[in-house]
């Protein structure tokens, strides 16, 4: 008798190894799941700019990403809630207000997580240019990108919003607890996401031409929205992969038919992960909506099954066994015994650096100089 739903995944084109590079854009789900490749020491690149969770969204980011996109004064705005007394500047002609304004702060880009955002107007911008060029260097070498959807609601800036100006209508990334009023909250049509992610993958065809292209729908589930709802945004999301990736077009040159192929836009089934093989509450963490460190960690298992070879499998155990030891705990810095574990270590991640390709254990080596 079987006791176990087990999601059936089609071996894909490609495999991963510890030579390829590593892209992960999305929500939340896409830290956890970059995180676990990352701390076996995979070369990964996880949100420059942040968590973000719907297509649209995702689409600007990575368009600014490909298109060289400069970030200036336009692209950011003082928090409101500094403003609210009704006090209102003067332009350039008054310096002295704008460096007043500066100091009161903060800084933010609707197009970025609030990790990006600054104290004055230039760090703001700093960091979003920092951001988008660490990812646009990754890139242009990126073997694979997993994008990771969370909704379909999307926010929109209404027009005449006190912060919006010539921008008024645009679609917002991340709110920064700006006034609710400001905003313009809907679910997008399938047709709507799948637009965003043939955005998508014609941006990184652009930047990335060789890179596979991965996406997933996150299984967190979006219970604020309710749960009709939240099964609505993650139907539309799926909806919306199916169309893209099931026609297998080359976007950049083909955008609007079927014909032509692109046979590396593919999708990872994490939502359905969850939903039948992961049925119990025992995998969520306390508030019984975020998965728990076993069912990421099985997830990222999943994973590995579908894109590693079984050699890199080894590897990722033999690389497994090495950390577990390099971080054994130190209790006397000084002692002879402690001097010949250090050498052990770095025996070991010499040993394990010649003879996995790409794998590189520099970090390790160095904390126990």
């Amino acid at each position: 008798m079987e006791f176990f739903t087990k999601i059936d995944i089609p071996r894909p084109g490609f495999t991963i190894d510890y030579t390829k590079k590593l892209a992960f854009f999305g929500s939340c789900f896409a830290d956890n799941i970059s995180a676990q490749f990352s701390s076996r020491k995979f070369q990964v690149l996880s949100n420059p700019f942040g968590t973000v969770y719907n297509p649209v969204s995702l689409a600007a980011q990575v368009r600014a990403v490909a298109e060289g996109k400069v970030f200036g004064e336009q692209d950011v705005f003082q928090d409101s809630g500094w403003n609210r007394d009704g006090q209102k500047g003067r332009g350039d002609r008054d310096q002295e207000y704008r460096r007043a304004q500066d100091a009161r702060g903060p800084w933010h880009c609707w197009d970025a997580h609030g990790s990006l955002s600054g104290a004055t107007q230039e760090e703001c911008v700093g960091k979003l240019n920092a951001a988008a060029n660490q990812a646009r260097e990754f890139l242009q070498q990126a073997d694979v990108v997993f994008v990771t959807l969370g909704t379909a609601f999307v926010y929109f800036l209404k027009d005449g919003s006190s912060t919006a100006g010539k921008i008024g209508g645009r679609v917002v990334a991340n709110c920064h607890r700006q006034d609710p009023k400001m905003f313009e909250r809907r679910m997008i049509s399938v047709e709507e996401a799948a637009d965003a992610i043939r955005g998508i993958v014609k941006s990184l065809r652009k930047r990335s031409p060789a890179a596979n292209i991965v996406f997933t729908v996150s299984p967190l589930r979006h219970m604020a929205d309710g749960a009709h709802e939240n099964s609505l945004s993650k139907a539309t999301l799926m909806l919306a992969v199916e169309k893209v990736a099931k026609c297998n077009i080359e976007i950049a040159k083909v955008p609007s038919t079927c014909s032509g192929t692109l046979p590396t836009v593919e999708y990872f089934p994490s939502y359905e992960i969850v939903m039948d093989e992961l049925r119990d509450y025992r995998f969520y963490a306390d508030d019984m909506i975020h998965l728990s460190k076993t069912a990421e960690e099985y997830i990222f298992e999943r994973m590995v099954d579908t894109y590693c070879s079984e050699a890199t499998r080894t590897d990722i155990v033999r690389v497994e066994k090495f950390l577990k030891m390099a971080n054994h705990r130190i209790v006397d810095a000084d002692s002879p015994a402690t001097a010949e574990f250090v050498k052990k270590v770095r025996r070991e991640a010499d040993l394990l650096e010649a003879e996995i390709p790409g794998l590189f254990l520099d970090t390790n080596k160095s904390e126990y100089t």
